[in-house]
């Protein structure tokens, strides 16, 4: 069988087994060994496809010659054992970014991410936890939200795949338009409901949006088991390494389901700490699988790096809070100790004040949430709307949790066009005229600077001798200074307005014999931004 392929695109072709097998999902494996050009070899699990189907996807990651060979657990399957063939990979011409630049990766410095390619990515995520079920249609709902993020700016979507949170197992609310991804009783995997799946994560790389991918919720792992949950994350791993992702192993990986509790604390803590010796195993088996090696982290309940063994995480989500204003102390301490933690790694806000979740969080508490995250440390920021995570449709609300209180009454039909999912989008066109992956936190720069006692008050990062950027959450009446202002370089300083994007001119800084710079105080009762560049800062 001779193949043709594009470089960092995905291709698939199948195999018929030879032999009758009852239950091929849980008797057999399939890999594909694959020889690259350089004479290396990769390994790439093969997915059950339903009946006698066995299919592989891949990804050559550079032009050339390619040969592949079948290796089955059944060696004496002729259909599936000893296949042999060849593929040859042409360049990728196209323009999306994905796919030019490559998947993402950690860059050399610990502290962003980057394409393949060296190109660094800038992550701003966006919280469709429940978008592969069919409260959101497909093709017509599901594409118009991810068309209306990609013109929002975001870059990523945060999505699980199919064993949901807020709900036991078997809720009709999971279901999408194949029924549930697992059998009744976890017996075997649902093909035909990952087909459906298949469409919503190529339609997302297609327009740009990369997949983060969460395996699911943590509970699921006791009720799975150790042995068949490795059996859900190979198949996922089969389905979807090819295409440009991220993995997390599972969401709120050391929460019990929410009608288990209460328990005494002994409880709690054994728990605990079975769920993280057994999700550090699952990271790491995937780890060892994915041919891809994608970059691996867990959604927490603050800090992942404070529940899973270091060393299979590549970077470090943070979930700090659905306070409203409540919530930036919890999220500016979170984030100053997950960037001064060693060794370093990337740091995400995975999870903070979706947008309206109890009457609350609009949008200036998002554009805070984002500006405290990004100028102490973090290389991207994670959005997320009330109603959007988990569809509540107009037609279709969500309705209750299991612990019987429902999160909000707002239709994601309404949600997704909250003012939230645009500043955010704002925010970055900023920050992308800069050199952003090399900003630094440096609150010593504004005077006076937030502390302990005041969270609100300004935070500031940025270069040196180029660019700083102070974000002042609440308005101040002057009395303010920059400082750090570096004998012999010209400063241009202008306000940015975070809600719209709008620039007010304030002129030159110039620094007075200590390095500091007094501008003069915004127009506006609101939160400000304000931008001292130096020539030749830009990088667009």
């Amino acid at each position: 069988m001779d193949l043709r392929a594009t470089v960092n695109c995905p291709l698939e072709w199948s195999f018929r087994a030879a032999k009758a097998c009852e239950d091929p999902f849980n008797h057999l494996d399939l890999d594909v060994v694959v020889t690259t050009p350089d004479g290396g070899e990769v390994t790439i699990p093969a997915f059950w496809a339903g009946g006698d189907v066995w299919r592989v996807r891949f990804a050559a990651k550079e032009p050339g010659a390619y040969k592949w060979r079948t290796v089955c657990s059944d060696p004496d399957d002729e259909g599936l054992h000893g296949v042999e063939g060849s593929l040859c990979a042409r360049p990728y011409e196209g323009c999306n970014p994905l796919l030019a630049k490559g998947s993402v990766r950690v860059a050399a410095s610990q502290r962003y991410l980057e394409h393949e390619d060296g190109t660094p990515f800038f992550w701003l995520a966006d919280t469709w936890w429940m978008g592969l079920c069919k409260r959101i249609t497909w093709p017509g709902e599901f594409q118009m939200l991810a068309a209306d993020r990609v013109a929002k700016g975001f870059s990523t979507i945060q999505i699980v795949a199919g064993l949901y949170p807020d709900m036991g197992a078997y809720d009709e609310r999971g279901l999408n338009e194949a029924g549930f991804p697992w059998e009744p009783e976890w017996a075997t995997i649902n093909p035909a409901y990952f087909d459906m799946a298949d469409l919503r994560i190529d339609h997302l790389v297609r327009s740009g949006l990369m997949p983060a991918i969460v395996g699911c919720w943590g509970y699921y792992l006791p009720w799975l088991g150790l042995e068949r949950m490795k059996k859900h994350w190979r198949y996922l791993v089969a389905r979807w390494s090819a295409q440009p992702v991220v993995w997390c192993i599972a969401g709120e990986v050391l929460m019990p389901y929410y009608l288990d509790f209460p328990q005494p604390p002994e409880w709690q803590t054994k728990y605990a700490a079975d769920m993280k010796a057994g999700w550090s195993e699952m990271a790491a088996y995937v780890k060892s699988i994915d041919p891809y090696k994608h970059v691996m982290t867990g959604h927490p309940g603050n800090s992942v790096r404070k529940s899973l063994e270091d060393e299979v995480l590549d970077i470090d989500w943070l979930q700090t809070g659905h306070g409203d204003r409540k919530s930036m102390p919890p999220t500016v301490e979170l984030v100053v100790d997950s960037y001064a933690m060693e060794p370093t790694k990337p740091t995400i806000n995975s999870e903070v004040v979706y947008e309206g979740i109890g009457e609350a969080s609009r949008q200036e508490v998002q554009r805070m949430a984002f500006w405290l995250s990004i100028l102490n440390g973090t290389c991207g920021h994670t959005y997320g709307a009330n109603g959007i995570w988990q569809f509540n449709g107009a037609t279709q609300p969500y309705g209750a949790s299991p612990h019987g209180m429902a999160w909000g009454d707002t239709p994601w039909e309404e949600a997704f066009q909250l003012p939230g999912s645009k500043q955010m989008g704002i925010a970055k066109s900023l920050l992308e005229r800069y050199r952003w992956w090399e900003f630094v936190p440096h609150k010593e720069w504004i005077e006076p600077h937030w502390s302990p006692e005041n969270y609100l008050a300004p935070h500031a990062a940025g270069i040196d001798k180029q660019v700083k950027i102070i974000y002042m959450p609440e308005f101040m009446w002057g009395g303010f200074k920059v400082c750090g202002l570096e004998p012999g370089v010209k400063y241009h300083a202008y306000y940015f307005d975070p809600k719209n994007g709008r620039e007010y001119e304030i002129g030159e800084a110039v620094g007075d014999a200590e390095g500091k710079f007094a501008p003069p105080a915004s127009k506006l009762f609101q939160d400000w931004i304000i931008v001292l560049e130096a020539e030749g800062a830009r990088v667009c």
